[in-house]
């Protein structure tokens, strides 16, 4: 697995076996996307699928020209797929879109497999019209990936355990959105329950024995907020709470995503 881009002005993440590749959200433009690939050392000429998590751009706007580009299948329910067709910017875009043939309708708890990877797709609580956050097994190992989720439910814990990399949402620091630049209806919106996760509420997820089962090899800080965020600031919270648990130890690897800079490849 590799992090292209996580961030609020672009996501996409790559996901690798030996017979499959998967691209989760196109947050980056076409050109932008291979770039960071070959930064990487992967020049992929096919693709088997592409996932979306949600409909907004920051995860999908790039999505038209990479499906053309790879005249692969998409995976996304269809509300999203609704959503991306009225609202995708350009409208140029937005008609490649609605005549891309390839298209598979996927609804929370859905399991299905591309190639060898088998995709678990569940609910997740975001200000979007039918948000999904994923979970991968391939070989033995699993990877998930959650990011844009106002709070953690139980269900979604559940789909976080026993992955060998978790990727997850660490947004905001609460102090610093409060004084920061945002006008007071967004910082209510990041901080509702349909909004991100705060650096704070991770943390808290991160020393629950109960909830956090330790278990990942790498552990992916994700989705930083410029404004309101710095990663110093967000891998101190977590290894502050990773290191108030007193049973289960972490002994796996902490990362920063970035929105700038590709991370990875990462050898499940």
């Amino acid at each position: 697995m590799s992090i292209l881009a996580s961030g609020s002005s672009g996501n996409c993440a790559l996901l690798e076996t030996s017979q499959t590749r998967l691209l989760v959200d196109t947050g980056l433009s076409r050109r932008e996307t291979l770039r960071r690939m070959k930064q990487i050392g992967v020049t992929p000429d096919s693709m088997d699928g592409i996932l979306i998590t949600h409909e907004h751009a920051d995860h999908c706007s790039g999505l038209p020209t990479l499906a053309a580009h790879y005249k692969t299948t998409i995976y996304l329910t269809q509300p999203t797929h609704a959503e991306i067709a009225r609202g995708i910017v350009p409208e140029r875009r937005a008609e490649r879109f609605r005549r891309h043939e390839r298209v598979e309708f996927i609804a929370p708890g859905a399991r299905f497999l591309v190639g060898d990877i088998e995709v678990s797709a569940f609910a997740i609580p975001h200000d979007a019209v039918d948000p999904l956050g994923f979970a991968f097994r391939s070989n033995g190992h699993k990877a998930a990936l959650v990011t844009d989720l106002g709070y953690l439910p139980e269900h979604v814990k559940h789909h976080l355990r026993d992955a060998d990399l978790l990727m997850l949402e660490s947004n905001h620091d609460v102090e610093m959105l409060k004084v920061g630049p945002y006008p007071w209806h967004v910082k209510q919106r990041v901080m509702s329950r349909t909004g991100h996760l705060s650096n704070h509420a991770v943390s808290e997820f991160l020393c629950d024995e109960g909830g956090f089962d330790a278990r990942p090899r790498h552990l992916v800080l994700a989705h930083l907020s410029e404004n309101n965020n710095n990663p110093d600031v967000a891998k101190i919270s977590a290894e502050e709470a990773l290191g108030r648990r007193s049973a289960s130890a972490f002994q796996g690897t902490l990362h920063i995503a970035s929105q700038d800079v590709p991370l990875g490849p990462f050898q499940l």
